[in-house]
């Protein structure tokens, strides 16, 4: 994201952020469920901008559950609006995104972050980018959706969103058990080979 002078991105879970304290981030995007308490962890950060938005990680409505929506997805990209405005008060600078797990929310905030500053990159090579970053990466399917229209990207991201999971799954087998155990079969059903 070197438009928005974000030399570093980094994408965890919670029980990662320890870790992350004191490695200078600047910049935060957390994703959390909306009755988690915010994590304790950011006590111990230098300061930093950050953004909070609640919802599940879910894909299809559940009773009690809040379902990640438009307006949270133009949340997000106005988070990388802001960024963007901000580059010329900073030389450097570090995102870190992180919801519960690292896997899904985060992912497909910062791939949507990526595509946003970088609108000439590909969408295939925009997810290749995010694997670098997070190898076990399964962005939510209504996010990148959402994302898909807002950013103008006409269905590529949505189906080299297919392609990505089709390498998940290539690489490591065991995602279509936990997708479908997490209720998430239908992403595993939009899996393509590349």
């Amino acid at each position: 994201m070197e438009s928005v002078s974000i030399s570093l991105l980094t994408i965890c879970g919670i029980e990662e952020l320890p870790d992350h304290a004191e490695r200078k981030v600047t910049h935060i995007l957390s994703v959390l469920d909306p009755d988690m308490p915010d994590p304790e962890a950011f006590g111990k950060f230098a300061p930093h901008e950050r953004t909070i938005l609640r919802f599940h990680d879910i894909i299809e409505d559940r009773p009690g559950m809040e379902m990640p929506r438009r307006d949270h997805v133009e949340k997000v990209l106005a988070f990388g609006e802001e960024l963007a405005k901000s580059c010329d008060l900073r030389e450097d600078g570090h995102l870190l995104v992180h919801c519960h797990m690292g896997v899904s929310r985060s992912t497909a905030s910062m791939v949507m972050l990526m595509a946003q500053a970088q609108p000439e990159i590909s969408e295939d090579e925009l997810f290749k980018r995010l694997a670098a970053i997070r190898p076990q990466a399964w962005p939510n399917s209504v996010m990148i959706a959402y994302a898909d229209e807002l950013l103008g990207r006409d269905g590529r991201f949505t189906e080299a969103l297919r392609r990505h999971y089709g390498r998940q799954i290539e690489r490591d087998p065991h995602f279509v058990t936990w997708m479908t155990e997490l209720g998430r079969e239908r992403e595993v059903d939009m899996a393509v080979s590349s």
